[in-house]
């Protein structure tokens, strides 16, 4: 029997990390950390900080992570290149599980953000339990998610008295689903079509990328008013650093 931790480590800052997953990491064997393409990498390279810091006593094992094809909105394709990504993650977990970590030991599998909100670790793991191939025990320990982070960066409220929030992947808001019932909070807009793009002038957007990071950049106002700069220094920052993760809040 294996013990695996699916540990949330916050949106970028080492003070995302709760007591919780702090204790965690102190206490595992060892630490899977999955490589990404190009200079994403920079991702992992601020995971491994975070595993040398509070995890000195265990063994870190790195690969390449499994592909994943990106840079489409249309909803069918993307959800079956999502599944065949998070079946070929599957199989990598799955393996690095059993031939890594020692019977009896313990692993960390390290979420950015929230492993509850926009993570396929959790559905992951719980596939490994169903499939039987390796034994494991697990628990998930939250971190600070994107939206918090950015509600924080913003000293704003997600919601507002008598108001819903939704949570919502950039697509859809490009795509065009009805929005007016809600407000909206926008994450995984990786797309070069942008969310602000189909949301209406009127609505009040407040920004953030690479948040709790040295990078962070935050913008907020009137979103007809703001579009684009927001649309400009998300360009700048995605050409200097060849990769980027915003979130924004639009209320409408």
């Amino acid at each position: 029997m294996r013990t695996v931790h699916v540990v949330g480590i916050g949106a970028g800052s080492p003070g995302h990390l709760t007591l919780d997953a702090v204790d965690a990491l102190g206490s595992v064997d060892v630490v899977l950390l999955l490589h990404k393409r190009g200079r994403a990498d920079e991702l992992t390279d601020a995971r491994a900080d975070l595993a040398a810091r509070f995890a000195p006593q265990a063994t870190i094992v790195r690969r390449q992570d499994a592909h994943r094809e990106r840079g489409t909105t249309e909803e069918g394709h993307y959800l079956q290149t999502t599944q065949e990504w998070r079946d070929e993650r599957l199989a990598l977990y799955e393996d690095l599980i059993a031939t890594e970590v020692p019977d009896g030991g313990s692993v960390a599998l390290l979420a950015w953000g929230d492993p509850g909100i926009y993570d396929g670790t959790v559905d992951t793991v719980e596939r490994i339990v169903e499939r039987g191939n390796v034994e494991i025990t697990w628990t998930v320990i939250p971190g600070i998610s994107a939206p918090a982070a950015l509600t924080a960066a913003h000293r704003v409220t997600m919601t507002r008295t008598g108001r819903p929030v939704a949570v919502t992947p950039a697509r859809q808001v490009i795509a065009g689903t009805p929005t007016e019932r809600a407000d909206l909070v926008v994450m995984l807009d990786g797309a070069d079509s942008h969310g602000v793009d189909a949301a209406p002038d009127d609505a009040t957007v407040y920004w953030g990328a690479y948040l709790g990071t040295p990078d962070e950049a935050l913008i907020s106002g009137r979103l007809g008013d703001v579009r684009d700069e927001i649309l400009r220094r998300r360009a700048e920052l995605r050409e200097r650093k060849g990769w980027i993760m915003d979130t924004y809040l639009l209320r409408m």
